[in-house]
């Protein structure tokens, strides 16, 4: 398992929308183990995005509470209550904003092997897997700021530019 660099907020690799998983391969279970040692291996360990690694596909690994696993092309169903909380992401280290999200969540995909997966989330979890699932999009979490709000967060996040 090879643990890669994670691409940080300004990379133009996350604002691209991620490629459906198609083959549930060799190659898609070797993607799926780095991603989950990089995601282990970083600071936040809650979750990660293929994107977030370079890796232009639709799967994500996360792992709160000692609920853990990956899904490959997810789709969610969200709760219409909705909550904010402090929000982080591997690709902004060291910030954190308030972020409105919803509350539960349901994810459907499938593992990399093929198999069917539904996985039913609340609180922390489910905010997780919206902003991995986010990263698959070109989504950065920013982007659900105000104006005023994101102008604040990159001149944090991106302190260069």
């Amino acid at each position: 398992m090879t643990v890669r660099p994670i691409r940080l907020f300004d990379d133009p690799v996350l604002r691209s929308v991620a490629q459906p998983v198609r083959d549930f391969d060799r190659e898609l279970r070797a993607v799926v183990k780095s991603l989950t040692a990089t995601m282990r291996a970083g600071p936040g360990r809650a979750g990660l995005a293929a994107p977030q690694i370079g890796v232009p596909l639709r799967v994500v690994a996360y792992a709160y509470e000692g609920r853990s696993g990956h899904l490959v092309n997810p789709r969610l169903e969200l709760s219409e209550r909705r909550v904010t909380a402090d929000e982080a992401c591997l690709s902004a280290p060291g910030v954190w904003w308030p972020l409105e999200r919803s509350y539960m969540v349901v994810a459907r995909g499938r593992d990399m092997f093929g198999k069917p997966v539904s996985v039913r989330a609340l609180g922390v979890l489910a905010r997780v897997l919206q902003h991995e699932v986010d990263h698959l999009d070109g989504v950065l979490f920013s982007d659900h700021l105000g104006e005023e709000e994101r102008e604040r967060f990159l001149a944090v996040a991106l302190p260069s530019g």
